[in-house]
């Protein structure tokens, strides 16, 4: 039965909208036929929480490991300290601290198996600083943990994916970055996943210059030229249908994202602004790249909305859908290649599509 998918919901910022994100998403009774949510936090600052939104109708099972959690419940699993002190809409030393307690612990049992995904309620990147987390974000501590040297950050909404070839970097360094393996490398990620996580046979990738205009072909910067097209090329030689590189205004402007399964972008802002602008209430960021599944919301703490009830729990409700396709779709991938199907050499009609493919773009741009 699919409700015996255990999601791991580590509670993130015990000051911001977290938990209330959380718990407006497990009202829904169709969750708990999905799956069996856990989340790592405190029944005291659930209760806390609950009273302070009036959300009597909803019901938290009280547990000490995710092997006691069974289906058709919700579950909390204390993680930290009796003591902690909620203060709506501040950062504190505290919330960081028991942001990243709950984190922590998740991950422990999502490496042992004792969930099956995790989804990460947004924390404050400033106040969980610590000896034990010294990371820009999630996306960087989960790498670690589960040692994987080449991961993704990939946003998702309904109308599209974007992934970022840099993320939490000064834009003073973004340039020094980008190089040709690394390109290559996030090609690889994106275009695996899209096939592993999200079904997509062959998908398209669309990939962004650097500089405005793409450069105008040397005029505005060398990148495009002597790196993002290279790392191009050797993508298609790896059969990896990339395409670029665009700029992203005129592509954005366009709306000719619509033709493509995703895109790959060279920096933070250059991704996020347009995905958040169209997506912000419904977008999720998974990281591509990890032995395991892991979604978080699109937006952060907003702690000027927490306790006033208002705070929307879509993009929190995306995220738990998502990480259960993502988790049902990797098992049909795995079934998949251990009994493939028969080959047929189809080579000559694959190149003739590549071609007509790039041609239309070039008409199109």
């Amino acid at each position: 039965m699919t409700n015996t998918i255990k999601v791991g919901i580590s509670h993130g910022d015990i000051n911001g909208i977290s938990y209330e994100v959380i718990m407006k998403t497990l009202l829904d009774p169709r969750i708990l036929e999905m799956c069996t949510p856990i989340i790592y936090g405190s029944p005291k600052v659930a209760a806390y929480h609950r009273k302070a939104l009036n959300i009597n109708n909803l019901s938290l099972n009280h547990i000490r490991n995710p092997k006691e959690a069974g289906p058709n419940r919700a579950h909390v699993l204390n993680c930290i300290d009796d003591d902690v002190r909620v203060e709506l809409g501040k950062s504190t030393p505290m919330a960081g601290e028991a942001s990243f307690m709950a984190l922590d612990k998740a991950v422990t049992d999502l490496h042992e198996g004792l969930i099956d995904v995790l989804v990460t309620a947004p924390i404050n990147k400033d106040n969980i600083q610590s000896e034990k987390f010294n990371f820009p974000g999630h996306t960087e501590f989960l790498a670690q943990r589960f040692n994987a040297g080449n991961f993704l950050m990939l946003m998702v909404s309904e109308t599209m994916k974007v992934g970022l070839v840099t993320t939490h970097l000064p834009l003073s360094q973004v340039a020094d970055h980008i190089t040709k393996e690394v390109i290559l490398s996030k090609l690889r990620i994106i275009s695996h996943s899209l096939q592993q996580d999200f079904a997509i046979t062959r998908p398209r990738i669309a990939v962004f210059g650097l500089n405005p205009h793409a450069g105008d072909n040397g005029l505005l910067g060398n990148e495009e030229n002597e790196i993002i097209l290279p790392a191009i090329v050797e993508a298609k030689k790896e059969g990896i249908i990339a395409l670029g590189p665009y700029p992203a205004d005129g592509f954005f402007g366009s709306e000719n994202y619509r033709r493509f399964d995703a895109i790959l972008a060279m920096y933070h802002d250059q991704g996020l602004i347009p995905f958040k602008l169209a997506s912000f209430e419904r977008g999720v960021n998974y990281t591509a790249g990890l032995p395991v599944v892991r979604t978080s919301p699109a937006h952060g703490t907003a702690y000027a909305l927490a306790g006033e009830g208002k705070a929307s729990p879509d993009s929190f409700r995306q995220a738990l859908y998502l990480a259960l396709d993502i988790y049902k779709n990797r098992q049909i991938h795995e079934e998949i290649s251990r009994n493939p199907l028969k080959k047929y050499d189809i080579t000559s009609n694959q190149e003739d599509e590549s071609v007509d493919i790039e041609a239309e773009d070039e008409q199109n741009y």
